[in-house]
């Protein structure tokens, strides 16, 4: 049942953190108008600089072509240059600690390169501060605390666009000048008290990555002149604004849900249409809560702007299977198709499709958010997210203002004018049928669609609780119930073995240059000839063949990745390592199912005969844990897992899923061995370095982990005894 149209929906300490006064608000709508008003109100910035964001690229550029204020292009130069014009500006900037799978999206070891550290007063930092499987998702940039950004947009790279998202954009372009397609997102400015709150959360979350507080100026010396850029106009003035967060469960806090309870108290107030804008739709919560106004009789239109495919095989493996099956389940909920899904259509693309990023939702002419929050379980639970509100409570100018700014996203999308689209606002009682009666055959529009997948895929995806998690993942859970004690030492002394191993090729390479071995061969000469086998016809499968023979002859599966990424380089060989590793996996997997359970079990072991256990009660997550954590020999565990009966698909997808970290480390590790032996030099060395801290790390992270567990804190033994 609705609410009221003039009941106040944000409520402080439930589905919001504060409601903060604010002069000027306005929608920015793609990173053509974001950016170029970003950089307008960052010159004028005097004090301090917030940047939060998932992805923070030092290589972007916030203006396509070139700049006419006489400052840099590339980020991270211009923010060097307003740290040297302005004596007292600090500037600090907050990226994700991405993981490894997110490796080769991302500029290569950021925190490392010389240029972020330029100037003293600007302060870069990875911020790895979550919960195993969380990131930090927030993307605001908060200005001497007047003047403040909130939205889907980070500062990286292939986010620039212009509302016409043309397929034939020559700007559009990455920093190595490659074209990339229409990408559309929104944010929003603020200004006043609500931007001084973004500002101590900004504020909050530096402290929570680094444990320093910032260097603040007090209130009084941040006044002055106006951030607000001139060529933003206001959408609405002198309003309050609603701001929310997501920030997952940790040890010394409790988790904040703040957008969760936004969304689902909003869907809930809504009486005529819900118009939302989202990268993806995987949210049971989300789509239980449409499902619960879909199911009566009057109640609202919902029209959800999405992108036609995910981006990669991977996330059309994962989110879009998810979002397909949502999608099937409102349809049997929604006998008058009240719930449509969309996406933009740009001529001239091809198989390509516009990249729908952003993240917003507009409820009747009540309410609209704006943020980084995905229709996704962990940005309502496990990732750090911040979402910006406004609502009308009976204003009728606020509400004038929402409805125009989700008129604006569908006259963009559907390529009319505003007085078109009203006209079949008016005409129509529902908002998907105006919709219906603006879409064109030809030219820009809005496309409805229905994902589907095929039978086979779908049955092989698991459910949202491993892909799209809400919760943090408990790795000493997962850790207990797969690997018994006495394994998990022998679980660091592997990681120890491969990093000597590591450390000895090094060794090798280093003598090779350094040494009287030099005059025997020369390292660079050999690394050529190695090449130029990977270039030979039908390499790749001899490679993979090999991997397959290996592996019945129980040769290391290590060994035979290193060896196919030094053949093949670090890209190419990773993939045919992995098609390599995978295809063993499914020979040795067959071996052990052809052998029986018996035969296994006789030659296995307690320790494999428990491993069996666990493969037959929990299929692919055991699977992936078994490959992430190295308990035995890779053949012997495939011999067991096809005894255990496993599925074949849950064998093979979670060896891929599970191996890949380490073909990705082994990679990393190949190739900046090889970058030091053929250019020995500071540099290369240093970064030599910086990979071999990673098995290093984790080493000694287990080994710390396993002395915990030997020698517990007597305190702790009493409160146990205590206990029971």
């Amino acid at each position: 049942m609705s609410n009221t149209a003039d009941a106040p929906l944000l409520r402080p300490g439930h589905n919001c953190w504060r409601v903060e006064p604010c002069h000027r608000f306005a929608m920015l709508v793609d990173g053509d108008a974001y950016f170029s008003a970003l950089r307008e109100a960052l010159t004028r910035a005097e004090h301090t600089v917030y940047i939060l964001g998932w992805d923070i690229d030092s290589r972007m550029r916030l203006l396509p072509d070139a700049p006419n204020d006489g400052l840099p292009a590339e980020l991270r130069d211009f923010l060097n240059a307003l740290c040297r014009r302005r004596r007292k500006l600090r500037v600090y900037v907050l990226s994700w600690d991405f993981a490894m799978v997110f490796a080769l999206e991302r500029e290569f070891l950021p925190s490392a390169r010389q240029h972020w550290q330029t100037h003293r007063r600007l302060s870069f930092h990875l911020d790895g501060n979550h919960p195993a499987g969380a990131s930090h998702h927030q993307k605001v940039v908060v200005i001497d605390n007047q003047l403040a950004f909130c939205g889907g947009l980070d500062l990286t790279i292939r986010r620039w666009d212009s509302h016409h998202h043309l397929a034939n954009e020559p700007r559009r372009v990455d920093p190595e000048g490659k074209p990339y397609p229409p990408f559309h997102d929104v944010q929003c400015v603020v200004d006043g008290a609500a931007a001084a709150a973004l500002g101590d959360l900004a504020a909050d979350r530096w402290f929570c990555a680094t444990g320093r507080h910032p260097r603040t100026p007090k209130a009084s010396q941040m006044q002055g002149a106006d951030r607000w850029p001139q060529q933003v106009i206001p959408d609405v003035t002198d309003l309050r604004v609603g701001i929310s967060r997501t920030f997952p469960q940790r040890d010394d806090a409790p988790g904040i849900n703040e957008i969760r309870a936004l969304y689902v108290d909003a869907i809930a107030a809504a009486r005529e249409n819900i118009y939302l804008e989202n990268q993806y739709f995987s949210s049971g919560l989300i789509a239980e809560a449409f499902e619960t106004r879909l199911r009566e009789p009057d109640g609202p239109d919902i029209a959800l702007v999405s992108r036609r495919t995910e981006s990669g095989w991977l996330e059309e493996a994962s989110m879009g299977v998810l979002r397909a099956r949502l999608c099937r389940e409102l349809r049997d909920a929604d006998p008058e198709g009240r719930f449509q899904l969309y996406c933009p259509h740009v001529p001239d693309l091809g198989d390509a499709c516009m990249n729908v990023h952003s993240k917003v939702m507009a409820v009747d002419d009540h309410l609209l958010t704006i943020g980084s929050a995905n229709l996704s379980n962990r940005s309502f639970g496990l990732d750090t997210e911040c979402n910006v509100t406004i609502e009308a409570n009976g204003d009728a100018r606020i509400a004038a203002a929402i409805r125009s700014m989700r008129d604006r996203l569908l006259c963009e999308h559907l390529a009319v004018t505003t007085e078109e689209l009203t006209q079949a606002l008016e005409g129509k009682p529902r908002l998907n049928q105006a919709l219906a009666m603006l879409h064109r055959p030809e030219g820009r529009t809005l496309q409805p669609f229905t994902p589907t997948v095929p039978e086979d895929v779908d049955a092989a995806v698991p459910d949202a609780a491993l892909l799209d998690p809400i919760e943090p993942i408990d790795t000493d859970q997962i850790m207990a119930e797969f690997v018994s004690n006495e394994v998990r030492p022998q679980v660091a002394n592997r990681v120890a073995v491969l990093m000597a191993l590591v450390l000895v090729v090094a060794g090798v390479a280093f003598a090779w240059r350094y040494t009287p071995l030099r005059e025997w061969a020369d390292f660079r000469y050999v690394l050529g000839v190695v090449q130029d086998i990977g270039r030979m016809p039908l390499a790749p499968l001899a490679m993979v063949a090999i991997f397959v023979v290996g592996g019945l002859m129980m040769m290391p599966v290590t060994v035979l990745i290193v060896v196919t990424i030094v053949v093949f380089g670090p890209l190419y060989g990773g993939a045919v390592a992995l098609a390599g590793t995978v295809m063993s996996a499914a020979a040795t997997c067959t071996a052990g199912r052809l052998l029986g359970r018996n035969a296994v079990q006789r030659f296995g072991g307690q320790r494999l005969n428990r491993i069996s256990q666990q493969v037959s009660q929990h299929g692919l997550l055991a699977m992936v844990v078994l490959r992430l954590v190295p308990v035995a020999p890779f053949t012997l565990v495939n011999l067991v897992v096809g005894a255990s009966r496993i599925r074949l698909r849950d064998c093979l997808l979670g060896t891929a899923i599970g191996i890949t970290p380490g073909i990705v480390l082994s990679a990393s590790l190949v190739n900046r061995i090889a970058a030091a032996a053929r250019d020995p030099n500071v540099m290369t060395f240093a970064l030599l370095a910086l990979v071999l801290l990673i098995p290093a790390a984790i080493w000694w992270g287990l080994r710390r982990r396993r002395q915990r567990r030997n020698h517990p804190p007597m305190g702790g033994m009493h409160a146990t005894g205590a206990a029971r």
